[in-house]
């Protein structure tokens, strides 16, 4: 089925450098970026530039403008995180001691007051880098096939879309690069702008939104940064049960433009066993739920193409710091549930909670003392706790409360 996939992407490539559009399907975009050939879009390698390149093409026969330094590439050089803070020390040019990376960057000019940004990463972990959650002794791809071709394609469905509504913005699209190793590609960008800030009316993230499920939820995070998100979003969910986040702080690239107080919306489907795994293929993505996620989003923008600049507002939970964990459960919290205390979506082979007979669907609402009411408290109650400390767990398993011994 890969060798399939493979010539797919091989003649996709091919027919998006013709002069004619092709009719390229969201499942087609996440096929190429995630087959074998492209080896994971690790940052700063050749595969990275295929994948660079690739969406370029589209943006291309899509008839969108070039909005790079080099046509439609930000090329951008840094040396690995230096500091405790994670701070990135960006160079002026490539050295042997550097990697560079490359945004890639279009505009549909309205010739409209304001513009709104679109955006989606498409690097990955490559065969395996830091991030990874592959415990193989055999190194393998990470296709990231989820995370994040699906964001990508979503973004490419969407300009295409785009180009024959909403006169009253313009549209910036940007394929970040280095989000895995630390929002480089989107913090560089907000550095070193292509365009006037100023006139950024609001910024769209895409980061994993090929999962989406039965129930159909969905996470939106940042609907505090402005006051119309929430009315804009609930306007407009259809049969969409959204997980509301009010943060604009958050581990993806939209977190870069809340910092330059732009408000954001961020979009995806949840965690699921295939993150950050060799397993993330584009088999295991739900393109009809691809597509309605792609229409909500759509009619978010056509809600609000007739208000102007909208207001900025800060979260009031950006500077809550995350404690340190000296321990772990060894779950994959749920982070589209929104009741209360914190849902399992996946336990890891020998690890505690599993140990203690945790199951997916659990939900932790008391580690020893501490009351679990969301993922905030779920994290400061991990953190008082020490390796080799034994505690009362309580889940919620259907209706009934179980309490568990577990050792960390």
């Amino acid at each position: 089925m890969k060798s399939i996939y493979i010539l797919l992407a091989i003649g996709l490539f091919i027919s998006c450098k013709k002069e004619k559009p092709v009719e390229v399907t969201m499942k087609d975009d996440v096929v190429l970026l995630a087959s074998d050939s492209l080896h994971g879009r690790q940052t700063g390698t050749s595969y990275e530039i295929l994948a660079a390149d690739y969406i370029a093409n589209r943006f291309k026969n899509l008839g969108l403008e070039p909005k790079g330094v080099k046509g439609y590439f930000q090329e951008f050089s840094f040396k690995d995180k230096s500091d405790p803070h994670g701070n990135v020390n960006y160079v002026s040019k490539s050295e042997d001691s550097t990697t560079t990376g490359t945004n890639v960057i279009a505009y549909l000019n309205n010739n409209a007051e304001n513009t709104v940004v679109i955006g989606a990463h498409y690097d990955h972990l490559g065969m395996g880098i830091e991030g990874s959650l592959y415990r193989g002794d055999t190194p393998q791809i990470h296709n990231g096939a989820d995370d994040n071709a699906s964001g990508v394609a979503a973004m490419l469905h969407l300009a295409k879309q785009l180009k024959t509504i909403n006169t009253n913005n313009n549209y910036l699209f940007i394929a970040f690069s280095g989000e895995e190793m630390g929002l480089l590609g989107s913090n560089y960008f907000v550095k070193n702008p292509t365009i006037d800030l100023k006139k950024v009316n609001y910024m769209l993230n895409m980061d994993m939104v090929g999962r989406l499920n039965d129930e159909k939820a969905i996470a939106v995070h940042g609907v505090g940064t402005s006051p119309i998100f929430k009315q804009v979003l609930f306007s407009n969910k259809g049969d969409f049960k959204i997980a509301e986040h009010e943060s604009g702080v958050g581990p993806s690239d939209h977190t870069s433009f809340y910092l330059m107080d732009i408000p954001v919306l961020h979009f995806f489907t949840g965690q699921h066993e295939d993150y950050h795994k060799p397993s993330d293929d584009a088999d295991k993505l739900n393109y009809k739920g691809m597509e309605e996620i792609t229409q909500f989003i759509l009619s978010i923008i056509t809600e609000l193409n007739d208000d102007g600049k909208i207001a900025f507002r800060k979260t009031k939970n950006e500077s809550q710091e995350v404690p340190a964990f000296k321990v772990t459960l060894g779950v994959v919290p749920d982070y589209l549930f929104s009741g209360k205390g914190m849902r399992i979506d996946g336990v890891s082979e020998d690890k505690p909670a599993q140990k203690a007979g945790m199951q997916k669907g659990d939900i932790v609402v008391k580690m020893g003392d501490y009351d679990v009411e969301d993922m905030m408290s779920y994290m400061k109650s991990l953190g008082k706790f020490e390796k080799g400390s034994t505690t009362k767990v309580s889940v919620k398993r259907g209706d009934e409360i179980l309490v568990l011994d577990v050792t960390f």
